[in-house]
């Protein structure tokens, strides 16, 4: 890596390296026809496989692998389009999210199968070969393209930019080498990357495996209610109002959703301190413990409080997860309900801390786990802004 012998020049996408180019979209890359095929139109198995909008949307990084599975097909006689090719490029036209506009995938590992373009895309192909593989994908999905793309998106709930659009839109060009040296570094920060989620799905289908066995009723369990050890509170005076989330501040908003942390505010008063407690998410019946203060985003969370001493709140929290809650679409579960549900829990303190600290030792070592994979995420968007700039040379 040498900066120090590089030359700047500044052109339509910024300050680059004196020694790229700078073209349009249309000038390296020829559009194809896609085709418009319904869900209901495809099946699940067939002659031609269909790549759809929803997988492009799925997949994290700017490259896929066919091989790794597609989930709708066609027949020959629908396939009356031009087939994806090795390397070729599936684009986004639209996107119900400004981040996901015009998102794109290059696509490789065919195996002699036959693939074609599906609903709300575009099909892309570097026919005169100006890019090295796996590196068109990144540059498409580069901030410097990404934000020319943003002048001209239009939409109020869906969100796309058009054709004739897209071909004017201009794009760098590193030397060949550059770019293979690029695509290498950034395939070797996807690997990181895929080794910890393999590690933390590991980790979290053997934390599974404990759970069930250790949380097994056996001789000499008690059966008791839920509410002869929770009670719970209503969230109204810890409520998030008019507020803006910024990673600078120190408390924490909260979910029981999927998210779970929705941000950080600077609101100093009505942070819930009694802790650690379950929350509960009274629509979805998700939970989560939580032994941090926090702030509340939703009136549909309630905090569950422990009631008495007679049980670990962390204990009865494991076994919560284990409960397949009946969840009708639109309905709300009023905690009222669950706390006259019943769960079969050791029947001395020695008993539930022990488990309690083997699961929660568990749960430790996945988050250490899963800062870890956010830091080689943000890490990797970090290199992404500055090889692909030529900020930081490779070569």
């Amino acid at each position: 890596m040498n900066n120090k012998t590089t030359t700047y020049k500044q052109t339509e996408v910024g300050l680059i390296p004196s020694d790229w180019e700078v073209k349009t979209i249309g000038e390296i890359f020829t559009f194809y026809s896609t085709s418009n095929y319904s869900k209901a139109e495809m099946s699940l198995y067939g002659d031609v496989g269909c790549v759809h909008y929803g997988l492009i949307h799925a997949i994290e990084n700017s490259h896929y692998s066919l091989s790794s599975g597609i989930k709708y097909y066609v027949t020959k006689e629908q396939a009356k389009y031009e087939a994806i090719k090795e390397g070729d490029v599936i684009m986004l036209d639209a996107s119900e999210v400004l981040v996901g506009l015009n998102k794109s995938v290059e696509v490789f590992d065919l195996n002699n199968k036959e693939y074609i373009a599906g609903l709300h895309t575009f099909h892309l192909r570097d026919n005169n070969s100006i890019y090295v593989g796996t590196f068109k994908g990144l540059i498409l999905n580069s901030n410097s393209v990404k934000k020319q793309m943003l002048r001209f998106a239009v939409g109020m709930k869906v969100f796309g930019v058009s054709k004739p659009q897209l071909q004017n839109i201009l794009i760098p060009v590193p030397t060949k080498a550059e770019q293979t040296a690029i695509a290498t570094a950034l395939s070797d920060a996807d690997a990181l990357i895929s080794g910890l989620e393999k590690l933390i799905t590991k980790k979290r289908n053997i934390k599974q495996g404990a759970m069930q066995k250790l949380l097994q009723p056996k001789e000499g369990w008690e059966v008791k209610k839920l509410g002869d050890f929770l009670d719970y509170e209503q969230p109204t005076d810890y409520l998030v109002s008019d507020t803006e989330y910024n990673d600078n501040n120190q408390t924490p908003v909260l979910t029981a959703g999927k998210t779970f942390i929705l941000g950080y505010t600077n609101e100093e008063h009505g942070i819930f301190k009694n802790l650690p407690v379950i929350i509960f998410d009274d629509f979805t019946t998700a939970i989560k413990y939580v032994d941090f203060p926090f702030k509340a985003k939703s009136s549909a969370m309630k905090m569950l409080i422990q009631k008495n001493d007679k049980v670990n709140l962390r204990i009865v929290f494991e076994i919560m997860l284990q409960i397949k809650f009946q969840v009708a679409d639109h309905k709300r579960h009023w905690i009222g309900e669950f706390c006259k549900l019943e769960i079969t829990v050791p029947p001395t303190p020695e008993e539930q801390n022990a488990i309690a600290i083997i699961l929660s030792d568990m749960d430790a070592e996945i988050t250490a786990l899963e800062t870890k994979l956010e830091k080689y995420k943000k890490v990797k968007l970090g290199m992404m802004q500055n090889l692909l700039t030529g900020k930081i040379r490779l070569l």
